[in-house]
């Protein structure tokens, strides 16, 4: 038997979005013998970024280290949302057992599905904990039963089938070995005993050659780049000489000038760290996710990283509008160039191309959200682009050309099951299961093109009124489904002119479609200021004033008004787009336009294009 580091566990948390890891993260820091007492943390303090913190989502991976007894347990909370699985599979590489979160009345979701996957494939140790076990309608019994088939369903061998469950309620800081919500405690002590007991520790191969793999990067403005990941053989101090295994296969000799170790809330210096400890690691700038940190005298390189590759795309182009320059700071195409790069060295699951249009690059990602969140991190440092309408990655495999599908499950009132089911066939899913489940609503399981869901949210939200929910994952590549287009059914309503809008024109105007903007709003020609009523696109007038005169007409002296206009957000704004549309994104505004901005020269491409494609 190896020797063994009985004194450190390393785990990952993992569940689908909003089933409670981060919540839980917080409990185990309060909870253990970690944080100075009486001191209080906020809620979710793991998500540090604005965005996740708004957003209620983890998108970084965070690490952390808690103290339970003499143990110091290593954990990494991980996104739960499909868009950002390259953090994910990158974290199953650094522990040797997973906490599976599950809500104990939503029961298994696609994404608990995708991240159990990745947990089982790198072949580490589960546990699964049953959450919110306090929630109205919480059946823990029947989700623990889903959860097992989830594990069956995916190939767990023998001894992942044998998981412990624990109980719990994050929120309330509570759990237990049973079922029944009244047996709660306000205690942690089942979770981290579970941790203790099964929760293999890491073999302790201190005396071998040095060998540390890039999982993570960080930044500091005084060190730079930061390496962090596991040592998985060896040791390592402050001023060692090792050598970097670069991916090309090349290797870099460097100096070690900081070593950082991980404790509650808190990133601390540290002069050594040996196999088994998760660390971070200073001292070479240009270091890079899957590189291998070794001895100089014994360099081996540790395998490659697997990262699922991208399967959607959209074009990052410097801003052009009438507007450009006048709300951000950061609007030339260089510095656009070098924001992107840079995003690629952190962001594994992020690919970044030049076109060939002038000041355009091709940004591939896992999903809408996951270039979303891109977007939304450069709107915020003052930069001004434009966005291209979404496209997916194809690939062709065995000699066939194929597309990326998505495993969809919708939850809705029985109402309005029709129009779902109708809509998503409509956009070529097919029906993998249909299950009531009793209190008025029924979940539907669908396979789907990822195209046919581009743009799908916003129509999926007005079939439910609001109240459907829908998540979907990545299943495979299929073949392409030829002679089908997925784009937009409406047309737009685009402005033929430079101005300001009126109240006056709107009146007129919003007959046509459904506005998105206002009265006082500044636009311009080839702007979209609303979505057409009909099929084609129609050019309004939005900036013409009332001609004012002597004669009044009665009945006409009520106040103009318009119905309120439709606000977009970043997601429903880049759904929106058709293949000749940009969203033109700056710190204040989200902004939707033509490519082709002049009227005229607009009816004659369309014109030209109409005859080529008869």
């Amino acid at each position: 038997m190896p020797k063994r580091r009985e004194d450190i566990r390393n785990i990952a948390i993992i569940a689908h979005v909003d089933h409670g890891k981060t919540t839980l993260v917080n409990q185990l820091l309060e909870q253990s013998d970690t944080l100075p007492e009486h001191m209080e943390i906020a809620d979710r303090a793991m998500d540090s970024n604005a965005i996740e913190r708004e957003r209620g989502i983890t998108i970084l991976s965070k690490n952390t280290a808690v103290k339970y007894g003499n143990t110091t347990i290593n954990i990494l909370d991980t996104p739960g949302h499909a868009d950002f699985g390259g953090e994910v599979e990158r974290i199953m590489h650094m522990v040797d057992g997973a906490l599976l979160l599950v809500d104990a009345y939503e029961g298994t979701m696609p994404q608990t599905r995708f991240v159990l996957k990745k947990a089982l494939e790198a072949g580490v140790k589960p546990i699964v904990v049953i959450n919110k076990i306090d929630r109205p309608g919480a059946r823990p019994a029947e989700v623990l039963d889903e959860v097992l088939e989830l594990f069956i369903e995916l190939g767990a061998d023998d001894d992942q089938l044998d998981f412990p469950v624990v109980y719990a309620s994050a929120l309330n800081g509570t759990s237990s070995y049973d079922d029944d919500p009244a047996k709660q405690e306000h205690t942690m002590q089942p979770i981290f005993d579970t941790i203790v007991k099964n929760i293999p520790a890491p073999v302790d191969n201190s005396d071998e050659p040095l060998q540390f793999q890039i999982t993570m990067l960080d930044w500091d403005d005084y060190v730079g780049r930061i390496g962090v990941g596991r040592i998985y053989r060896g040791q390592v101090k402050v001023g060692d000489n090792i050598t970097v295994m670069k991916l090309d296969g090349s290797q870099q000799n460097f100096r070690v000038t900081k070593l950082f170790g991980y404790f509650g809330l808190k990133r601390n210096e540290i002069k050594e760290a040996k196999a088994g400890d998760i660390i971070a690691i200073s001292g070479i700038n240009d270091i890079f996710v899957g590189e291998t940190i070794a001895s100089a005298e014994h360099p081996e390189a540790l395998p490659a990283l697997h990262i699922d590759p991208p399967t959607l795309q959209m074009d990052f182009v410097a801003n052009d509008s009438p507007f450009a320059g006048r709300e951000g700071d950061k609007v030339t195409p260089k510095k656009l160039e070098d924001r992107l790069i840079r995003q690629t060295r952190t962001d594994v699951s992020l690919k970044v191309a030049s076109t060939d249009q002038l000041n355009a690059w091709t940004v591939s990602g896992r999903g809408e959200l996951h270039l979303s969140i891109l977007v939304e991190e450069l709107r915020r440092e003052g930069f001004e682009l434009q966005l291209s309408r979404p496209k997916v990655i194809y690939r062709e495999i065995d000699g066939t050309q194929c597309e990326p599908y998505e495993n969809v499950q919708v939850d809705v009132p029985d109402e309005y099951v029709g129009s779902v089911i109708d809509s998503l066939s409509q956009r070529k899913g097919e029906m993998q299961n249909m299950k009531p489940n009793g209190n008025g609503e029924t979940r539907l399981d669908f396979l789907v093109p990822t195209r046919g869901l581009i743009g799908y949210n916003n129509e999926f939200m007005s079939q439910t009124g609001g109240y459907g929910i829908m998540n979907h994952t990545f299943d495979s590549y299929k073949p392409v489904i030829k002679n089908w287009s997925a784009g937009r059914r409406n047309g737009a309503l685009v402005s033929i002119n430079q101005g300001q809008s009126t109240t006056y024109s709107l009146q007129s105007v919003e007959q046509r479609g459904q506005l998105f903007i206002g009265a006082g709003v500044e636009v311009y020609e080839g702007m979209i200021v609303g979505e057409s009523s009909r099929e084609r696109d129609i050019a309004v007038n939005v900036t013409k004033g009332k001609n004012l005169t002597n004669t009044r007409a009665a009945g006409k002296d009520h106040a103009a008004a318009i119905k309120t206009p439709k606000t977009l957000t970043l997601e429903e704004a880049i759904e929106f787009l058709n293949d000749d549309e940009y969203c033109e994104v700056t710190p204040e505004s989200l902004r939707l336009r033509k490519k082709i901005l002049n009227t005229s020269q607009r009816k004659k491409f369309d014109k030209r294009r109409a005859r080529n494609e008869n």
